[in-house]
């Protein structure tokens, strides 16, 4: 179990012995998913912090699939793997400081305390009159108390939950589907392959997946004028 998603994403980096400002976003994404799959095996709830790196790396890798470049004001590319590297950065530098801090800790945990500890309770009842307060207590106060008690356990109850809804697909199964389909038909449109299950996730993954593919040189792509639709077309191996 780890502390948090980029203390996950550092474990990957130090493990492989990579390179923190040139991360492999396509390997490191494959196994933080990997990594949340497991954990959805076991039952075991995962933080938000974590579904939204992970959507954070689905974006990165997205942008770096596309052929598109970003510039800044002075026209160089932007590479969108910077503001990642940035916060693994920070987390690095804080995560060194807590070290030292929970060291401080465990140093100050096995020093015994000055004092007594009694006699210093008792002294501050004394201060503040705890015995005179006991005494001023009535039934309409303990109802008051019951009634504020009441009132904020209904409102923990009905506080917003956030509810994830996992969806069943895979940048893998999404792939396999185009790949087996172009073993018995030349091309076939996007359209038709989004048509069977159209919502906005499956769209999503199924345009991932031809961008992946395009990019090993497993397909190719027909694009058609004035409509907003592109055919996806079996590559044969020496056009490859």
């Amino acid at each position: 179990m780890f502390e948090g998603p980029f203390d996950l994403l550092l474990f990957f980096i130090q493990r492989d012995e990579l390179d923190i400002h040139d991360i492999p976003i396509y390997s490191i994404t494959n196994d933080f998913m990997e990594y949340m799959e497991e954990m959805e095996r076991l039952n075991i709830e995962l933080a938000s912090d974590f579904i939204v790196v992970a959507a954070t790396l689905m974006r990165i890798k997205a942008k770096m699939l596309l052929p598109r470049v970003e510039k800044d004001e002075e026209g160089n590319d932007i590479d969108p793997r910077d503001e990642l590297v940035k916060h693994l950065l920070e987390y690095m530098k804080y995560k060194s400081v807590l070290n030292t801090l929970e060291e401080w800790e465990a140093d100050m945990l096995d020093r015994e305390k000055r004092g007594n500890i009694e006699t210093e309770v008792k002294q501050h009842e004394e201060e503040i009159g705890v015995e005179q307060e006991l005494q001023d207590i009535d039934l309409f106060k303990l109802l008051k108390f019951y009634q504020t008690a009441l009132k904020r356990a209904e409102d923990r109850d009905n506080t917003p939950r956030h509810q994830v809804i996992p969806y069943p697909y895979s940048q893998e199964e999404r792939q396999e589907t185009i790949v087996k389909r172009l073993e018995t038909r030349e091309e076939f449109s996007f359209m038709e392959l989004i048509q069977e299950d159209f919502n906005n996730v499956a769209i999503v993954f199924n345009f991932l997946a031809v961008l992946e593919l395009l990019s090993q040189n497993r397909i190719t792509i027909v694009v058609h004028e004035g409509f907003n639709n592109f055919d996806i077309k079996r590559l044969d191996d020496q056009a490859a």
